[in-house]
């Protein structure tokens, strides 16, 4: 199968390099635009977003337990509760979509639900409480209250839909599943603790700059090293203490860390990245655990980082950078498809938005200039309800974690439901 779909590519790209005009200034600017996307995303996600996320989905799979992803998220878990660890956890991080694919491929080849799984993965783009009060507050406060109440149903309901639709499938899930009583290595907090250092790191490292210079999401803003930084000693304190990591790699690496932020501090990047390196170092230096824990990040990151990367060019090509006008697609075409509050306004307006790829916060002023372009209220609710939660990159990716079946079945969910309530909120708007 993998040499078929090998073959179907290679005859697509001959078939590209036959046809394309290349010599018509449309489609070079498409190109161009196609190749400054993919910078702009090595240059702001990839370091930040995806890296640290590979992290976090390698040590999901070899030190969070199977029986705490069963226990919390497992078919047999009450589910009500499994929904809600499900969409909580997803909220917490507030990622885009491309980010939480490696999360998402953790917990579900762990052994979680497919119905808990996929309220996660909907869950971590489309519930950002920073994109949510940016929305009301640039947006109007009716698009604001309607996104925070449509991602929140959307999670429960998408979840249990897939759950329902592979019902079968979840059946032999739950009849295979055996108890598993291996003792843990460490006590409960102790991978709290370690999880959700990384998790900050992840978080406050891609902190948005807001668009007030007041307020408390400004203060984080201005802070957002020293508390990133702050995370990452307490990572570096749980993989010392409690993961066995040697001593002299790791001081070694602390040395030039510090030494990258006196010489590079206007460049927080580099010492990022001296610390990651230094991670690597330290986790294949180590113990066998953190030697696995590498091993799986990298796997991840050979499973997710070619889709995605190949996702970006394709999206620049077809519809250019955000606010640009540069794709094959031109821009105001899709504004004049997604003016009113018909059906098929808000059907397009979801389905541009499920391909287009949103880094998060980026929607906000995309629509605010649609808006001002004539797009109607629901259109605008439908594009966010479905853009921030998939893109044309992460589809590739669930793809390949889900199986083809289950993609195009998660996929087709989020547009249809994102189509629906855009309608509604429409009337309801006026």
């Amino acid at each position: 199968m993998k040499d078929r779909y090998k073959f179907l590519i290679l005859v697509g790209v001959f078939i590209a390099a036959y046809f394309i005009p290349f010599n018509n200034i449309k489609v070079q600017k498409a190109i161009l635009e196609s190749f400054y996307m993919i910078q702009d995303y090595a240059q702001k996600h990839v370091l930040l977003c995806l890296v640290p996320a590979f992290f976090i989905a390698g040590a999901i799979s070899v030190f969070v337990s199977q029986a705490a992803v069963m226990k919390y998220l497992g078919p047999f878990t009450h589910k009500l509760l499994s929904y809600s660890v499900a969409s909580i956890s997803g909220t917490i991080l507030a990622v885009c979509s491309c980010t939480v694919l490696p999360l998402f491929a953790g917990i579900y080849r762990m052994g979680a639900g497919i119905g808990p799984a996929s309220a996660f993965l909907y869950s971590g783009p489309a519930i950002n409480v920073l994109a949510i009060v940016l929305s009301a507050k640039v947006l109007g406060w009716q698009i604001g209250l309607a996104r925070a109440i449509g991602a929140v149903l959307f999670a429960y309901i998408i979840g249990l839909l897939i759950a329902i639709t592979f019902r079968d499938e979840e059946r032999k899930n739950r009849a295979m599943a055996m108890p598993v009583t291996d003792e843990p290595k460490r006590k409960l907090y102790q991978d709290v603790i370690y999880m959700a250092s990384m998790v900050g790191v992840l978080i406050f490292a891609n902190w948005g700059k807001p668009m007030d210079n007041t307020g408390i999401w400004h203060a984080i803003y201005t802070s957002k090293w020293y508390i990133t930084a702050l995370f990452g000693l307490i990572f570096a304190y749980t993989i010392w203490r409690w993961f066995e990591a040697k001593l002299i790699p790791m001081i070694v690496s602390g040395i030039a860390v510090i030494l990258a932020v006196i010489f590079f501090h206007s460049w927080p990047i580099i010492p990022f990245s001296v610390a990651i390196a230094g991670l690597i170092w330290i986790t294949k230096t180590s113990s066998d655990e953190t030697k696995n824990w590498i091993d799986a990040t990298w796997t991840y990151t050979l499973m997710i980082a070619p889709l995605l990367l190949g996702g970006v060019l394709i999206a620049g090509f077809l519809l250019g950078m955000p606010g640009s006008d540069n794709g094959i697609i031109p821009s105001r075409y899709i504004s004049a498809l997604v003016g009113g509050n018909s059906l098929t306004s808000n059907f397009i307006a979801s389905i541009v938005g499920a391909f287009m790829y949103f880094a998060t916060l980026t929607e906000v002023p995309i629509l605010q200039g649609l808006l001002g372009s004539g797009m109607g209220k629901g259109p605008a609710l439908a594009l966010l309800l479905a853009g921030p939660a998939l893109s044309l990159p992460s589809m590739l990716v669930i793809r390949q974690i889900m199986g083809t079946k289950k993609a195009i079945v998660f996929i087709c969910y989020v547009i249809i439901l994102s189509t629906i309530a855009g309608w509604i909120f429409g009337f309801i708007a006026g």
